[in-house]
């Protein structure tokens, strides 16, 4: 184990030393309300006549869109609608998505909706870009390496950040296994982050979706290799969940938390693209694609065992985390001034546990079989290593002590 150790640790920090000096291209960054409105003339800019809008049925029924493809229309854009996108994208709704923007000889993107969205635009993107690979052949780290069609992302969630990543998680539709496709070129051209789309967002939504932005913030911030640049941009994105989440659950109509939501989960997301996730988020799709449980809540349940069992490692950084915010709005608990870096660290995972119940998340995850352990493990070690730079790195006995507390 000491050598495995070693060599994941090696190629960690080397993949890290890659990623200060690569040049990625972070998603160009437009925000505020009515801001959806200005892709038709981004559009236009870049004199793109045929576009593949990929969207749901839901934002369809209700109308959400009608204005902006009026608009499109003015611009002579012609948009083939594709609104069959599944929660957590399947193989196959790609492959539909695949076949119409190549019947309407589409150029470019738009994704309005959630992660599931975003995702599939970009699956669409990777199989224009390499129409020869399927997407399982394009699993893993820099299988695309091709330019993919420029992507709009206007994410209705605040949570995923995928309107600002590198990756897309997609379910093989055969065997419900969640797999990540991980590429410097998948990332969207410009993310559109308008508050005006996610007013009104069911307040369950709304929790399980910034919890997931948090995740990734914290997942990011506490990894090995962490810059001071990658620390900035997650720590930003917790402070703006700490400070808005629990008023966008409370009050849906609250545009300001909204954007500031919607800004947290960008910011997550660019934090995630330098350092990746670790073990929740791996554990969290194995769970997501045997149980279909969804994605931002298994990480809320996950997230405080995975932080108390990485232990000392990471407790000067939770208390680095600890000392910016005021947790105690949450918890109760005002530590004394000379409180110790473990004080500090307990007293994070104890907001996020009072966070999680204030937003009607349970402590446990009722579908999880223990004996569907091995299965649950091996695909969380497949995922995660020696990729995630994971502040300690676990084995099968450690993985195994993880779901144990997720089913009591």
């Amino acid at each position: 184990m000491i050598l495995k150790t070693t060599f994941y640790r090696i190629r960690q920090w080397a993949f890290s030393m890659f990623m200060q000096y690569v040049p990625l291209r972070n998603a160009k960054l437009i925000s505020g309300e009515g801001s959806v409105f200005v892709i038709p003339n981004l559009l236009q800019k870049e004199k793109t006549k045929n576009v593949l809008l990929v969207t749901t049925q839901g934002f369809i029924k209700r109308g959400t869109l009608v204005d902006v493809l009026e608009h499109f229309k003015e611009q002579g854009i012609s948009v083939a609608i594709f609104s069959e996108v599944t929660p957590d994208p399947t193989t196959d709704c790609i492959e539909k998505a695949v076949t119409l923007y190549k019947k309407k000889r589409c150029e470019a993107i738009v994704a309005v909706g959630g992660g599931s969205v975003i995702d599939c635009a970009k699956g669409v993107g990777a199989r224009i870009a390499r129409p020869k690979k399927s997407l399982l052949q394009m699993k893993g780290l820099l299988k695309v390496r091709k330019k993919i069609p420029d992507i709009y992302a206007v994410p209705t969630t605040a949570g995923t950040g995928s309107e600002a990543t590198a990756g897309a998680v997609i379910t093989d539709t055969k065997t419900h296994y969640k797999f990540t496709i991980l590429d410097l070129c998948l990332v969207p051209k410009y993310a559109i982050l308008d508050p005006e789309l996610t007013v009104g967002l069911p307040s369950q939504i709304t929790a399980v979706t910034g919890m997931d932005a948090l995740t990734h913030a914290i997942e990011a911030y506490t990894n090995c290799f962490c810059t001071k640049k990658t620390k900035e941009i997650a720590y930003k994105s917790i402070q703006l969940i700490y400070e808005n989440l629990l008023t966008a659950y409370e009050d849906g109509n609250n545009r300001i938390a909204r954007e500031n939501m919607l800004l947290a989960s960008y910011y997550a997301g660019v934090a995630i693209n330098y350092n990746f996730i670790g073990y929740v988020h791996a554990i969290a799709h194995g769970v997501g694609g045997m149980y279909g449980v969804v994605h931002g809540k298994a990480n809320a349940i996950i997230l405080p065992y995975v932080l108390e069992l990485y232990g000392e490692r990471i407790w000067k950084k939770l208390a680095n985390l600890k000392d910016g915010l005021n947790t105690s709005i949450l918890t109760g608990n005002i530590l004394p001034s000379r409180a110790s870096d473990k004080e500090k660290a307990m007293e994070l995972i104890a907001s996020i546990r009072c966070l999680n119940e204030k937003l009607s998340i349970p402590k446990t995850i009722q579908e999880l079989k223990q004996k569907d352990f091995n299965t649950l493990v091996n695909r969380a070690i497949k995922e995660a290593n020696p990729m995630y730079p994971v502040p300690v790195i676990w084995n099968e006995t450690d993985f195994k002590k993880a779901l144990q507390k997720l089913v009591k």
